[in-house]
């Protein structure tokens, strides 16, 4: 019995687990058998890689690549691959590289030891081509933080590859340039296909928007602390106008959160060829259709990303929120609070980060005219189209604004500040707050829990905390409220350039949370 070992990674989450696929090469019927909890499309990859072997065999050799004398024909006899762990749920096609080295292994066996400290990821065509995967990212800094000293991926993945430093990668195009590697007598390419850049297309600046100072300054205090914010007004009045330029005021991402945040998008399928580090906070934006399932991430076997994962470290906007399913609202709660969330499906539960910064965006009421005086609708049909924003989801949201028509002086009047202006103040502003929390772990106001606020070196003084004091006497805030309103005044304190909140920041945080939501 002829035996072949080769490592390939699978994507659990966000986290790449190593997997060994062994072949077995024995007497009996001419059969492939794949165990090891595959789904659809790992069970068909027998039928590519046989083909892939055979063809690659015959282009070679300008025959049939089935002579005796050929170390990469196809075996004969009863074959089975094994991918392990056997408990760990395996998908998609990125094992099929490793299976068709497995099988050549176990035919002909390879001189070079580079097959046991090498990781294979990669689709195979019936030809014998190499094609690009998703999770590449993951996969290398799985392999990386395995020990393993080479990579070997999709010629069209390598520069999302070689986004990992300490290992070696090498792009393939084709299943024969892998063997003449393997074999000493070819190398890999290290650099993917040239793509032209695309043209630099600057993106929305807030100098567009004129005549909503308030909303303006709440954009600047929800980017400089990573807060919640929700827009309510009349239709035309510049709520996604508002919203779509928050990522032009957010700080560029750090070298680690870049990594964090294009992992995610690699596993969803959603970064470009040619420029796949993502460097600056993501904006999604799904419809008010979208289901708990698109919002959240889930679908068949094990769950993939959602909007809420999609938009970590950046923007989930959330515009007419109102038009939501009050299911797909309430999911959001754990994620706001937790930063992270839990998807249980078929073949286990997965765990995707979802540190997002969430906008919301509403009309006051289904008719929403232009004048508020215009409006036909009842009380109670006020009440139910926001009232799907319910008190613990809007708990969670530190900044409520109530945007108003502009007159027309504002609207003739003057250029408003750039985002270039008001980034220098937001980057200014997060840069206080990270030397502040870093040595605790955190990185902006808005991921530092409320106990670490209350007590210790960063409790205030009664005398500044008495407006929260007296809003709790009064029930108009709760104590989740309290101590988000406490974060809130940190970030004000922070864009003023002071050392510690003041009596007029708490107050201004508590008022920030009591309006532009009824």
């Amino acid at each position: 019995m002829k035996l072949g070992r080769v490592r390939s990674v699978a994507i659990a989450g966000v986290e790449g687990v190593i997997v060994e696929i062994e072949a077995s090469i024995g007497q009996g019927l001419p059969g492939v058998h794949l165990v090891g909890l595959g789904d659809a499309a790992l069970k068909e990859a027998k039928d590519r890689v046989r083909a892939a072997i055979t063809n690659t065999a015959a282009a070679r050799k300008g025959g049939s690549g089935e002579g005796e004398s050929d170390p990469d024909k196809w075996p004969e006899g009863r074959i089975t691959l094994a991918l392990s762990p056997a408990t760990l749920p395996k998908s998609g096609s990125t094992f099929d590289v490793g299976l068709a080295l497995a099988v050549l292994s176990a035919n002909s066996g390879f001189a070079s030891g580079l097959l046991e400290k090498t990781v294979f990821v990669g689709e195979l065509a019936l030809d014998g081509r190499v094609r690009p995967v998703r999770g590449v990212l993951p996969a290398v800094v799985a392999a990386r933080a395995a020990g393993f000293t080479h990579v070997v991926v999709p010629l069209a993945n390598v520069a999302e590859a070689t986004l990992v430093s300490g290992i070696e990668v090498g792009g393939a195009s084709h299943l024969r340039e892998v063997l003449e590697w393997l074999r000493g007598v070819g190398v890999l390419d290290t650099v993917g296909p040239v793509v032209s850049s695309p043209p630099v297309v600057a993106g929305p600046d807030l100098c567009d928007v004129v005549g909503q100072d308030e909303a303006r300054y709440a954009m600047e205090i929800a980017a400089a602390g990573a807060h919640h914010l929700l827009l309510t007004g009349p239709p035309g009045i510049g709520k996604t106008m508002l919203a779509r330029r928050l990522p032009g005021i957010l700080p560029p991402l750090s070298e680690s959160e870049a990594l964090e945040v294009t992992a995610i998008h690699s596993i969803a399928g959603g970064l470009p060829a040619d420029h796949p580090l993502i460097v600056e906070a993501p904006f999604i934006a799904p419809h008010h259709s979208t289901t708990v399932t698109a919002m959240i991430g889930g679908g068949t076997g094990m769950a993939k990303p959602g909007a809420v994962s999609r938009a970590h470290r950046g923007v989930l906007f959330l515009d007419e929120c109102a038009e939501l399913g009050v299911k797909v609202l309430e999911t959001l709660r754990t994620p706001l609070e937790d930063g992270e969330v839990r998807v249980a499906r078929r073949d286990g539960m997965a765990l995707f980060p979802a540190r997002f910064q969430l906008i919301l965006a509403a009309n006051p009421c289904p008719c929403a005219p232009a004048n508020d005086v215009n409006c036909v609708c009842s009380p109670s049909a006020r009440r139910r189209y926001l009232g799907k924003l319910s008190g613990p989801l809007m708990d969670r949201v530190d900044i409520r604004v109530r945007m108003d028509p502009p007159g027309n002086a504002a609207l003739t009047g003057g250029v408003a500040e750039s985002s270039a202006q008001v980034r220098e103040r937001v980057v200014a502003a997060r840069a206080r707050a990270r030397e502040r929390w870093t040595a605790h772990g955190w990185q902006t106001n808005s991921e530092v829990p409320g106990s670490a606020l209350r007590r210790g070196d960063f409790r205030l003084p009664p005398t500044v905390t008495r407006p929260i004091e007296l809003f709790l006497r009064d029930g108009r805030v709760t104590a989740r409220g309290a101590d988000r309103a406490l974060r809130l005044a940190w970030t004000l304190c922070d864009l003023a350039g002071t050392d510690q909140p003041t009596e007029d920041h708490v107050a201004q945080a508590l008022m920030f949370r009591d309006r532009g939501y009824s």
